[in-house]
């Protein structure tokens, strides 16, 4: 009897806990719909078919490194350096799963700290950093889920829905990679020092690839791949400290 009501007043603890999760993350998920219809959008322009499409999105859950890829396969590069580039854009997801893995409690079986850590996205991961206690292992499965299914049905409608639209709006979702990006780094350019000097430094290395193209011949897939990474390499340099040393 006593191990009955244990059980249940856990069950109904976790059932509180994911509640809360899920609430937590409508904010995110809302925030994910049209960056997810306008993915689906530029997968169908880039060629990609629904089934791509959908397990892209059912499988990376990155919005940023889904954009990169997707861009990639239009400009027709090999598989190898749309896998490494999207390796090297979701490095970042370690350190993130390693720094949110201090704040979970310990009575989470382990085996569910791969579907929790799979969830984690630069959004989820600030809202569940922002939370002032531990954090219940239920909660991130909340915001997680509310978070990757608002993705993934976005990706499903934009894909379907491109072929209703114009083509003159469906060519216009061309500018959605790099509206996205702006919007992600004019914030950090604001309040980071860090940050505007890796963006010069991207800038320059990638202008003396463009001026060098003759000389050095690679592929555009490649030549993004080293801009990134002598970049990050050059900013790591300069700043080992990271953003926290910038002067607020």
């Amino acid at each position: 009897m006593i191990v009955v009501m244990v059980v249940g007043n856990k069950f109904k603890e976790n059932k509180i806990n994911f509640k809360k999760g899920f609430k937590t993350g409508l904010p995110v998920a809302i925030g994910y719909l049209p960056i997810a219809l306008t993915f689906g959008l530029l997968a169908r322009n880039s060629g990609l078919s629904f089934l791509n499409t959908f397990l892209m999105s059912v499988m990376v859950f990155a919005g940023a490194s889904q954009f990169v890829a997707v861009n990639l396969v239009a400009l027709g590069t090999g598989i190898g350096e749309v896998v490494l580039t999207t390796f090297i854009l979701n490095f970042r997801h370690f350190l993130m799963s390693a720094s949110l893995s201090q704040k979970l409690k310990d009575n989470i079986p382990p085996k569910w700290l791969f579907f929790l850590s799979f969830g984690i996205t630069d959004e989820t991961f600030s809202v569940a950093s922002m939370q002032n206690k531990d954090i219940e292992g239920f909660f991130l499965f909340g915001l997680n889920l509310i978070s990757y299914s608002a993705w993934v049905i976005g990706s499903i409608f934009g894909h379907y829905l491109g072929a209703s639209l114009p083509e003159i709006i469906q060519s216009s979702m061309g500018i959605a990679l790099y509206a996205m990006f702006i919007g992600l780094l004019v914030p950090n350019l604001k309040e980071s020092k860090t940050a505007v000097f890796t963006v010069l430094i991207t800038i320059i290395v990638s202008s003396s690839f463009y001026l060098l193209r003759n000389i050095v011949d690679i592929s555009k897939g490649w030549e993004i791949v080293l801009v990134t990474i002598i970049a990050s390499i050059i900013a790591t340099i300069f700043f080992p400290e990271g953003v926290s040393g910038d002067e607020k």
